[in-house]
C-alpha cells in the first residue's frame, strides 16, 4: 500500500492538536497495530514491505530484524507507559502479539491483547497467566509443554495466540469494548484498521460523542470517521506530543532473570567434593534460555 507523509508544517500543527486533545481528555484509549513495532525490527503487514503486501506480490517475505525475544519496546511503547503513569492513558488495546506492551511496563489490568501474546501462557482451569521470557512454542490456543504451578491445580497450560478461525476472547474483548464506549478520545497508532471485529472497536466511542484520531502512513477504511488524521511516523508523532506535554519518555531497562543451582557430592573415595553448577530459566529447568549464549565460571 502507498505511504503518505504530511508536510512538516502540517505535521507539526497536527501533533500540537493531538497533544491538546490528550491534555483535555477525560478517558483516553489507545488502539495499536503492527506499525508501532516496525522500529523494533518487527515487520508490519500492509506497508510497502509488509508481510501481506509482499505475499500478494509473490515476493519473498521479510524476516524480522530481531527475534521477538530480543526486540525491545520502541519510543512509542515507552511514551504510552509515561502517559499511563501521568494519568492520561486509561486503557490500551493492542492487536500485536509481540509482548512489547507488557514488557514496556503497561499494567496488565489496563491492557487488552486481542490476538494474544507470544510470550504468555494461560491456565484453562484456574485462569492464571504466565509471562515468559521465551516465545511459546505453539499458537492457536493449544496445550504447551508446561503445567500450572498453582497448588492443587497442575492443569496443562495453553498458549494465548489466536489462529485465523479463533474468535476474540471475551476476557480481552469485553474490557476493550467497555473502555471504547467510555472514551472521549481513541488514538489509533500504526494500524490499518482492516482486521474485523477488532477494527470496529474505536467506532464505539462515537455514539457517546468521542473522537477518533488515526496516526498511520497508509490510508484506512475508518479515515472518514476520524476527527484528526495524521500521516507520519508513529515514533515522531508521539515524541512531538510528549514534548508538547512536557513529559519525558522513560528509557527501557531490560531485566532477564535466571537461576543458578549448585549441587555437591563426595567422590567415590570420599577424598574430594564434586561441585556442579546448573544455569536454568526461572520458568523451570526445561524452559529455554534464549538470552544466554555462554557461561564462564572462574
Amino acid at each position: 500500500m502507498t505511504e503518505y507523509f504530511d508536510p512538516p508544517l502540517v505535521l507539526q500543527d497536527k501533533i500540537e492538536r493531538l497533544a491538546v486533545m490528550i491534555q483535555k481528555s477525560k478517558h483516553l484509549v489507545v488502539f495499536t497495530g503492527a506499525g508501532i513495532s516496525t522500529s523494533c525490527g518487527i515487520p508490519d503487514f500492509r506497508g510497502p514491505k509488509g508481510i501481506w503486501t509482499l505475499q500478494r506480490e509473490g515476493k519473498a517475505l521479510p524476516e524480522a530484524a530481531l527475534p521477538f525475544h530480543r526486540a525491545t519496546p520502541s519510543m512509542t511503547h515507552m511514551a504510552l507507559v509515561e502517559l499511563e503513569k501521568a494519568g492520561f492513558l486509561k486503557f490500551l488495546i493492542s492487536q500485536n502479539i509481540d509482548g512489547l506492551h507488557l514488557r514496556s511496563g503497561i499494567p496488565r489490568e489496563k491492557l487488552s491483547e486481542l490476538h494474544g501474546d507470544s510470550f504468555m501462557e494461560r491456565c484453562p482451569s484456574c485462569g492464571i497467566e504466565y509471562m515468559r521470557d521465551f516465545e511459546i512454542e505453539t499458537i492457536g490456543l493449544k496445550e504447551t509443554a508446561r503445567r500450572c504451578s498453582k497448588v492443587g491445580c497442575g492443569a496443562r497450560l495453553k498458549d494465548t495466540v489466536l489462529d485465523w478461525e479463533d474468535a476474540l476472547p471475551p476476557k480481552e474483548m469485553n474490557p476493550a469494548e467497555r473502555h471504547c464506549k467510555m472514551a472521549d478520545v481513541v488514538l489509533c497508532l500504526g494500524t490499518s484498521l482492516q482486521i474485523t471485529p477488532a477494527c470496529n472497536l474505536p467506532l464505539r466511542s462515537l455514539k457517546g460523542g468521542g473522537k477518533i484520531v488515526i496516526v498511520n502512513l497508509q490510508k484506512t477504511p475508518k479515515d472518514k470517521k476520524a476527527s484528526l488524521l495524521i500521516h507520519g511516523l508513529v515514533d515522531k508523532v508521539i515524541a512531538g506530543v510528549m514534548e508538547f506535554l512536557s513529559l519525558q519518555i522513560p528509557p527501557f531497562i531490560r531485566i532477564d532473570l535466571l537461576q543458578t543451582i549448585f549441587t555437591q557430592a563426595s567422590s567415590l573415595d570420599e577424598k574430594y567434593i564434586n561441585w556442579s553448577l546448573t544455569v536454568a530459566s526461572v520458568h523451570g529447568n526445561r524452559a529455554p534460555l534464549p538470552f544466554i549464549k555462554s557461561v564462564e565460571v572462574s
